[in-house]
């Protein structure tokens, strides 16, 4: 049924965000996917699950070579990274921490935990962060707020975006007017993303809610007994 559903989309004529994407490839070749790429970096509601395996597909078409578009869209993943790495550096480390001491149910204690957990383990974070779904683009404002040495952020950044570009951009290529089955596919895994950070959120919510409770009774036992 999923094929099948597919192969309906992709013999319709390409419109909405896919026609526009395609025509954008077609115009401007590589810096026009360099740039698409770039901007759903920064902008997640532009689904790299359409992008990637269009650049694919348009590469297919004779628009571009399969090896310069890999390029190109690594490019553009790069910049988009810089510019969100950007703000994350311009925001710091101060901000951060007044924003998240003034959220609900977050203590510096657990900022402190989460950027000794970055320092430390920020490398692999920000390489399989980039093949993450929602993760690609958000892993690079904690990267920005430590001031991950540049250089390090943008060799990471640009490995694993490779990794990611290849993977969508040879699905497209290879499945031609059949690439939303790419997106279908991606569409999938982001759910099941999604719903594990949705899970994580609750269990740390239901834990720190217990968690306070536990310290209040606890403190007024200890006043009943004075």
């Amino acid at each position: 049924m999923l094929a099948s559903a597919s192969q309906t989309a992709a013999s319709a004529p390409l419109d909405g965000v896919a026609g526009w994407a395609v025509s954008i490839m077609e115009t401007l070749g590589g810096l026009g996917a360099a740039l698409l790429i770039a901007l759903e970096n920064i902008f997640p509601p532009l689904p790299s699950e359409v992008i990637l395996p269009l650049a694919g597909f348009t590469a297919s078409r004779g628009s571009l070579g399969l090896v310069a578009m890999i390029v190109w869209c690594t490019a553009g993943s790069v910049v988009g990274a810089w510019v969100l790495y950007g703000i994350g550096a311009l925001l710091g480390r101060e901000r951060t921490r007044a924003i998240m001491n003034w959220l609900p149910l977050v203590k510096l204690d657990d900022v402190d935990k989460t950027e000794v957990w970055f320092d430390k383990h920020g490398r692999g974070t920000v390489l399989l962060g980039r093949m993450i779904p929602i993760f690609r683009s958000l892993i690079s404002i904690p990267a920005g707020i430590t001031r991950m040495p540049l250089v390090l952020f943008t060799v990471l950044t640009a490995a694993g975006s490779l990794v990611w570009n290849t993977a969508l951009i040879l699905a497209g290529y290879w499945l031609g007017e059949q690439w939303t089955v790419v997106q279908d596919y991606v569409g999938i895994f982001t759910k099941v993303v999604i719903v594990a950070v949705l899970v994580a959120l609750a269990w740390f919510v239901i834990a720190r809610v217990r968690n306070t409770r536990m310290s209040r009774t606890s403190g007024e036992t200890g006043d009943d007994a004075a």
